[in-house]
């Protein structure tokens, strides 16, 4: 059974607000919620509609799927829904790579590099003040578990820049050909806001400024997807 007190609760967690009060996040669908369980994050509850579909019933609340329905933030709630205590994050090393995003705004974006993040193994994301919640369900939910692999980092981005003495390489337009560009094993990659780029304050912190070049004929294509890019940067980087 899940109590209204519970439901509250729980609905409440879209809002960063209450994920900070509470200090509890929310993750959804067996394979998430099982990447959780096998990290070092700690289990509040676990609710879900299927008895039988984690290992350790002892950690499972039995309930509706009229109940989930109620809790789920998915149109289509997947059989369970957890709720995991938020840690804090580890400190930052000063060697490897790193990704550092400047105001990234969407969900889904923040998800994607969280998990291109893991792919390529950068194990630090630092993340301006402004950059959304690691923490908001549809981050959570695009990461696919990702999140307990990746240490990330939510700091003034321009103190963190000023004080390293790592190279700090920028995505932007105008930079330097990717593709022709010497990169280092150890260094700093920046990722601009999806609507802005880099911001000016941050722009003046970067050590070389490095572009995807288009190839296309007509070449009109305004800019590649933050994710996206950060995708192919890091590939680059990986080939050094």
């Amino acid at each position: 059974m899940i109590s209204k007190r519970q439901i509250k609760i729980i609905t409440s967690l879209h809002q960063k607000k209450y994920r900070k009060s509470t200090g509890l996040f929310v993750a959804e669908g067996k394979k998430v919620i099982q990447e959780f369980l096998n990290s070092n994050f700690e289990l509040d509850t676990l609710f879900t509609i299927d008895e039988h579909l984690f290992a350790d019933d002892s950690k499972v609340t039995l309930i509706s799927e009229a109940a989930l329905k109620k809790i789920s933030f998915l149109k289509t709630p997947n059989k369970a829904l957890a709720l995991f205590k938020i840690t804090k994050p580890a400190t930052i090393d000063s060697k490897g790579l790193i990704v550092a995003l400047d105001d990234v705004r969407d969900p889904g974006n923040l998800g994607t590099i969280i998990r291109l993040c893991d792919w390529f193994g950068v194990k630090h994301l630092v993340c301006s003040e402004a950059t959304v919640d690691c923490y908001n369900p549809k981050v959570i939910q695009a990461t696919m578990g990702s999140l307990t692999r990746v240490n990330i980092v939510y700091t003034d981005l321009k103190n963190y820049l000023t004080e390293t003495k790592l190279p700090v390489f920028g995505a932007f337009m105008d930079g330097s050909n990717v593709y022709q560009t010497q990169l280092p094993t150890d260094g700093i990659l920046v990722m601009g806001n999806e609507a802005n780029g880099v911001s000016d304050e941050v722009s003046n912190l970067i050590t070389e400024k490095i572009a995807i070049p288009r190839f296309g004929e007509i070449q009109q294509t305004e800019s590649l997807n933050v994710a996206m890019a950060t995708g192919i940067l890091l590939s680059e980087f990986r080939r050094a």
